[in-house]
């Protein structure tokens, strides 16, 4: 591996975690084999549909596991700040609330915080 193959490996990395500059959030689901068992597959469907039929400027990506596989399925929102908020057991019909709460109104989805979950 050359110097170049790692720079390219380390770039798109980044691009992967951070923000882009043009988008307003960051909207990121747990798609390994435990988040798939537990549905988060239909959750990343219907953000995508959401996002695309309000036209949001919001970056939707899916990742693999995120560590916590009981708690699954596991959207995680990141704001231009780098401010991540962590929803989990997340259903079909919350994707909407994530959108219509977290992203346009800046208000957090309490019920589904991951933080309620760990005790």
């Amino acid at each position: 591996m050359k110097l170049e193959d790692l720079k390219k490996i380390k770039e798109e990395a980044g691009n992967k975690l951070f923000l882009k500059s043009d988008k307003n959030y960051r909207i990121v689901v747990g798609l390994a084999t435990c988040g798939v068992s537990a549905g988060a597959t239909p959750v990343y469907d219907e953000l995508k549909k959401i996002i695309k039929k309000q036209n949001l400027n919001v970056d939707l990506v899916s990742v693999g596991c995120m560590g916590q596989c009981a708690l699954e399925p596991i959207v995680e929102v990141y704001d231009k700040q780098g401010v991540r908020t962590t929803y989990c057991k997340v259903k079909t019909a919350d994707a909407a609330k994530i959108i219509e709460r977290h992203i346009l109104a800046n208000n957090i989805v309490d019920e589904l915080l991951m933080s309620k979950f760990l005790k």
